[in-house]
């Protein structure tokens, strides 16, 4: 009995590891699931969720995704439920409104809609190490990553300069709604939020890599990063959510708005002598609709049809970690600690959880990771971008006192059949 009992295992461990193998780390298009039509009840008649969303529901909730066939599917409905209620559409473009060329390493991109032409460039930094095609690394804004962590590497990198498109920043002029280049192309859409267009502008910029391919650019497109820290941390997270020719999402201390669960970012900011963290209430409404703060601000937020758990599950089955900084109260890493455990459970269902993970270190300025957290994010890098499994990437760290956060009325819904 005992040698069957082995032999069980043996086989449940074998059948296990097919799974995940025939399970894709990344796709060759932007969107698998792009022709969906989810349900969008408006805040009087959405149901009520006091806690998380169930990710896996679908937006009808009749039943929930157990097989994986079906959760390209799911994960569209999700992407347009974001669209829809908090950042405005993101375009589709078609193939023959995109134009690449290289100049040296300079990559440019025009894309024509509308009558109106958008150019965006973009350089890319060639590794001195290795043989092309190179693994690329795409900074939002600049990647603030140390460069002890990839330069070693043969990982050629780049920089999204979100300006190309909305001009929006914390940093110099600032634009307002109609005013971006965007608006040139997409003049219906001037009440998007800025975390759709910048979405838009990266998914060109692949286009422009795909078009031109390796033999030209000398990347290898099925090992693409984004990171980006801060308000680029949020922009990381949301162009890799939202493309899927992207490998690996590293989301460094995102704050409100990113990885942080709009519901406990609220249910924080109401408790008595509470410390104000970013929320639905009190973000930058140049990132998002007007219209989610009007219609679910307040204590409407659990009218809310989804939360940002299912925008970090939206990159699965590819790679995504989280690292957080709890030093700065603002960034809502409370949050962000139940938003990350909500969204594991999706990897967790289809058995990859290997791929999802989250560090939340204290000790270190905004921006500056600590050695300490170096090995995660190189074992992120050397396994879903260089394709070497030497590393611990199922990475659960946070501080000792978040074991006290009480998940169960957040993501009670886990492991209830429906």
């Amino acid at each position: 009995m005992r040698y069957l009992s082995l032999l069980s295992v043996f086989v449940m461990c074998s059948l296990s590891m097919s799974a995940q193998k025939s399970i894709p780390l990344v796709y060759d298009v932007e969107n698998t699931a792009a022709d969906v039509t989810p349900v969008f009840p408006a805040r009087q008649e959405a149901r009520k969720n006091v806690g998380l969303t169930d990710p896996l529901e679908w937006s009808n909730g009749k039943g929930r995704v157990k097989k994986f066939s079906k959760w390209s599917k799911r994960r569209g409905e999700i992407a347009k439920e974001i669209q829809h209620y908090e950042i405005g559409e993101k375009p589709v473009v078609p193939p023959s409104a995109v134009k690449a060329k290289m100049e040296g390493e300079k990559l440019i991109v025009d894309v024509t809609v509308n009558g109106q032409t958008l150019q965006l460039s973009a350089t890319i930094k060639y590794p001195e190490t290795g043989q092309p095609p190179y693994a690329l690394m795409i900074g939002t804004s600049g990647i603030a990553l140390p460069p002890a962590v990839y330069s070693t590497r043969p990982i050629a990198t780049m920089v999204f300069s979100e300006r190309q498109v909305a001009n929006y920043s914390q940093f110099g002029k600032r634009g307002d709604r109609g005013e971006y280049e965007f608006d040139r192309l997409y003049p219906s859409l001037k009440q998007n939020g800025a975390y759709s267009e910048w979405a838009w502008g990266l998914s060109r910029l692949l286009d422009g890599l795909q078009q031109l391919g390796t033999e030209v650019t000398k990347i290898d497109m099925k090992h693409i990063g984004v990171t980006g820290c801060s308000y680029a941390g949020k922009m990381a997270l949301f162009c890799g959510a939202f493309d899927e020719r992207v490998a690996l999402v590293i989301t460094q201390e995102p704050g409100g708005g990113g990885a942080a669960a709009w519901r406990y970012s609220s249910w924080m900011n109401a408790q008595p002598g509470a410390t104000a963290v970013e929320g639905i209430d009190n973000t930058d409404y140049h990132w998002f609709m007007e219209s989610l703060k009007e219609n679910f601000g307040g204590d409407n937020i659990s009218y809310l049809p989804y939360d940002h758990h299912e925008l970090v599950a939206m990159v699965c089955p590819r790679a995504l970690l989280m690292l957080g900084n709890p030093d700065y109260p603002w960034l809502a890493d409370p949050a962000a600690y139940v938003s990350m455990n909500g969204a594991i459970k999706v990897w967790e269902q289809f058995g990859i959880d290997d791929r999802v993970g989250y560090s939340i270190v204290a000790g270190h300025g905004h921006c500056q990771l600590p050695e300490s957290q170096y090995p995660e994010v190189e074992a992120y890098i050397d396994k879903f971008l260089l394709g070497k499994d030497n590393g611990n990437t199922k990475v659960r760290k946070a501080l000792e006192g978040y074991a006290d956060i009480d998940l169960e009325p957040w993501i009670g819904w886990w492991g209830k059949k429906k």
